[in-house]
C-alpha cells in the first residue's frame, strides 16, 4: 500500500461500516481504533431494521443472525397501572421487522472482519489519535500514538468517527451546540429468570424510569437520574439505588442485593449535540462526533450508519479517482444528513421535556396515552416509521470490487 486514500479516526458503528463500504469500493483506508479491542460497555446495542436491512444488502444479514442476539417487534410503556403498546413493527413492511439486541462489540468485529476481506483495509487498534496534519486551512492526516511511539498518517480525506468527545473535530476547531438533556442514565445487570416478563419495555412510575432490556440470561437495565445527579445518588447509598428498582420492577425484588455497590454500575453523561458545520478542506466529521443523540428510541447506532452509508454513496467514487476531495461534495453529505439528525433530535426534546422531565420531578402522569396507542392507526404507523427506518433511511449504492484477499 503506497499512501492512505482514506483514513478514519474511531472503530465505533460509523467508522466501521464507512471503512467497510470504502475497502469493498477498492479504496485503500486506515481504521484507528485507541482501544485493544472492542469488549467495552455499549449499554443499549440496539440494530433496527434499517442497519439490518444495510447488513442485507451487504451480504451479512445471514452472519448478523448467527451472533447471539434477540429480536423485540413490541414497543411497551409500563406505567403503575397498565402497559401501554406503542407499536407493532411487524407491520413495518421491511424483511427485518424487528429491532435485534446484540453487543456492539460483536457487531463491530463482524463488520471490521468483512472489511479485512478487501486488500485496501487497514485496521490499526491501540492507535489513539492526537492531532491532526494541517496544510494551510486543510486537513492531510493525522498524529497518532501506539505502544511504538508517535507516527503521522497523510491521507486525502480523513473522516472524525470518533465519538461524542471526538480529539479529531476538537483539533479542527469544531464545536458542536448543545441542546441539553435532563438526564444521565445508570446501567447495570441481573439475572433473569424464566418466570420473569419476556419483552424488552421501558417502565414509568412517578419519579422513577426504567428500561429494562431482556438479553436471555440477564436484565440490562437503565435507570434514569436527573442530569448530574449520580454523585448525589451515591451519597445515599447503593440502597437508593436498590430501593426504586425493587418497587417499580417487583420481579426484580429478591436480586437487587445483588448490586453490591456503585463499582457495578457505570454511567452514561446523556449529551444531546451538534455540529453547525461537518466538515473542513479534507476532514468530514459524522456519527456521534457529528451529533450525540439521546438514548430516547435508541437510534444512536443507526444514525451513526446510516451517515457512513450516505458518506460513502458520495465518496468512494471521487476517492477512487484519486485527486483532492471538493469540500462542497463534504458538504453534501452533511446536507443529506442534516435533515434526519435535525427531525430525531428535536423528537428526542420532545421525549426528554414531555416525558422524562415531568416523570424525573416526581409527576404522576406527565403524559396521558391511550390504553394502546398500537391502535391510533396514524400515530402507530409515525412511531413504527421512526422507530424502525428512521427519517431517511440509506441504502447500499457504491459496488463491490472485484479485489476480495
Amino acid at each position: 500500500m503506497n499512501g492512505n486514500t482514506c483514513v478514519i479516526a474511531g472503530g465505533g458503528p460509523a467508522g466501521a461500516v464507512l471503512a467497510l463500504l470504502l475497502a469493498r469500493s477498492g479504496v485503500q483506508v486506515t481504521l484507528l481504533e485507541k482501544h485493544a479491542d472492542f469488549l467495552r460497555d455499549f449499554r443499549g446495542d440496539t440494530i433496527h431494521p434499517s442497519t439490518l436491512e444495510i447488513l442485507d444488502e451487504l451480504g451479512l444479514a445471514e452472519e448478523f443472525h448467527r451472533l447471539p442476539h434477540r429480536k423485540t417487534s413490541r414497543l411497551e410503556i409500563h406505567t403503575d397501572d397498565a402497559v401501554v403498546p406503542l407499536a407493532d413493527l411487524s407491520g413495518l413492511g421491511s424483511r427485518y421487522p424487528y429491532i435485534a439486541f446484540v453487543p456492539q462489540w460483536d457487531f463491530l468485529d463482524l463488520v471490521t472482519t468483512a472489511a479485512a476481506r478487501y486488500p485496501g483495509f487497514r485496521l490499526l487498534m491501540n492507535a489513539e489519535v492526537t492531532g491532526v496534519i494541517r496544510e494551510g486551512n486543510a486537513v492531510r492526516g493525522v498524529r497518532y500514538r501506539d505502544a511504538s511511539g508517535e507516527h503521522e498518517l497523510r491521507a486525502a480525506l480523513t473522516v472524525a468517527a470518533d465519538g461524542r468527545r471526538s480529539d479529531v473535530r476538537r483539533a479542527a476547531g469544531l464545536v458542536p451546540v448543545e441542546h441539553g438533556a435532563p438526564m444521565d442514565v445508570v446501567w447495570f445487570r441481573l439475572p433473569r429468570e424464566p418466570a420473569d416478563p419476556d419483552e424488552t419495555f421501558l417502565r414509568v412510575s412517578a419519579g422513577h424510569l426504567m428500561v429494562a432490556i431482556n438479553r436471555e440470561s440477564y436484565w440490562q437495565l437503565a435507570y434514569v437520574i436527573p442530569k448530574g445527579g449520580f454523585e448525589t445518588l451515591k451519597g445515599r447509598g447503593v440502597d437508593a439505588l436498590r430501593e426504586p428498582v425493587a418497587r417499580i420492577l417487583p420481579f426484580l425484588g429478591d436480586r437487587t442485593g445483588l448490586i453490591r455497590d456503585f463499582g457495578d454500575v457505570s454511567v452514561l453523561s446523556v449529551a444531546l449535540n451538534r455540529l453547525r458545520r461537518w466538515h473542513r478542506p479534507g476532514l468530514l466529521v459524522i456519527g456521534d462526533a457529528a451529533h450525540a443523540m439521546s438514548p430516547v428510541f435508541g437510534v444512536g447506532i443507526n444514525l451513526a450508519v446510516q451517515d457512513a452509508v450516505a458518506a460513502a454513496n458520495l465518496l468512494a467514487g471521487p476517492l477512487l479517482a484519486g485527486g483532492e476531495i471538493p469540500e462542497a461534495l463534504l458538504a453534501r453529505v452533511q446536507r443529506r444528513r442534516t435533515p434526519p439528525t435535525v427531525i430525531t433530535q428535536f423528537a428526542q426534546r420532545v421525549v426528554q421535556n414531555r416525558l422524562i422531565r415531568p416523570v424525573l420531578a416526581g409527576g404522576a402522569r406527565p403524559v396521558r396515552l391511550p390504553r394502546d396507542v398500537s391502535r391510533l392507526p396514524l400515530i402507530s404507523s409515525l412511531v413504527r416509521r421512526f422507530a424502525g427506518l428512521g427519517v431517511r433511511p440509506e441504502h447500499v449504492r457504491t459496488p463491490e470490487a472485484d479485489i476480495r484477499a
